[in-house]
């Protein structure tokens, strides 16, 4: 666990289609009003907050939403290495530890210096076309390399360190982080990673008759993947799709930036966490 966090200069940011996340920002704003901090509001698509936050302005970036919102909240803050503090009003909320009814507590928290700020690895990704750098993106969760709107599988070649790995016919491969562990690679049948470790995941989707076992790559190592077919797609995040090409490469290693969350109590509430939610799933309205 690292050295206690106290903030001196927020925002409160909410999910731009969601209005209940707008009602409780300005639940927010106005109690942290009544503790004497004037935070600013807004939108993770206002433009003008987003770049005070690129800008430096700001040493905490509240997130009020799900598990989407936190993601978003975290490739804007993750460069200026502002640490966010997730409230969850979506369905799951992975990411997040503070719910919408307790959100007081935890701020009584925040102020009574009980936080801490977790380091999460990122990933960066770039596409490479005959031999040329066609674009770079960053990932909290996975990139995908897998079919697009044709239904038929992908060729897809993974190598490690320059040394080939497997070479699949599959729906696709997701290189995750170990926060993405939990999300896309864990419904494809990927193993749980804890989320302090910087290792990339490397699952399968439907593989047929190929290597159908997730893999763990060791720290510091990257992942080439080759794509040998015409009807592949490179998703980053859940993202818009960008299309791929035959013998298109896309590179992927641990990226320069972290996402910085705030959390309470001892690093255990990860383990606690996942246990609530693996015996239900609110999306198809099972609980157990």
């Amino acid at each position: 666990m690292s050295e206690t966090f106290l903030p001196r200069q927020m925002v409160v940011t909410f999910h731009p289609k969601m209005p209940a996340a707008h009602q409780e920002a300005e639940a927010i704003v106005a109690y942290l009003k009544e503790r004497g901090i004037e935070a600013p509001k807004g939108s993770l698509n206002d433009e003008s907050l987003r770049k005070r936050v690129k800008d430096g302005h700001f040493d905490m970036l509240v997130a009020v939403g799900g598990d989407g919102t936190m993601l978003r909240a975290g490739h804007l803050c993750a460069p200026s290495k502002v640490p966010i503090l997730g409230v969850n009003l979506g369905r799951l909320g992975f990411l997040i530890q503070v719910e919408r009814g307790n959100w007081r507590s935890y701020f009584d928290r925040l102020f009574n210096h009980e936080a801490w700020i977790e380091n999460r690895m990122m990933l960066h990704t770039e596409l490479i076309r005959h031999g040329e750098l066609q674009g770079v993106w960053y990932a909290l969760n996975e990139a995908v390399v897998g079919r697009g709107q044709i239904i038929r599988p992908v060729q897809l070649a993974a190598s490690v360190d320059d040394l080939v790995l497997a070479r699949y016919m599959c729906d696709g491969l997701i290189a995750a982080t170990p926060t993405g562990s939990t999300a896309y690679a864990l419904a494809a049948g990927g193993p749980i990673l804890p989320p302090e470790l910087r290792n990339i995941l490397l699952v399968p989707i439907a593989p047929h008759l190929s290597v159908d076992r997730a893999v763990v790559l060791s720290e510091g190592s990257a992942v080439c993947i080759t794509v040998n077919s015409d009807n592949a797609i490179l998703s980053v995040d859940g993202q818009q799709p960008i299309g791929l090409a035959e013998d298109d490469r896309v590179n992927v290693r641990a990226g320069e930036y972290t996402a910085q969350f705030v959390r309470f109590d001892d690093p255990g509430y990860f383990y606690r966490n996942l246990t609530a939610h693996m015996n239900q799933n609110p999306s198809l309205g099972l609980t157990r």
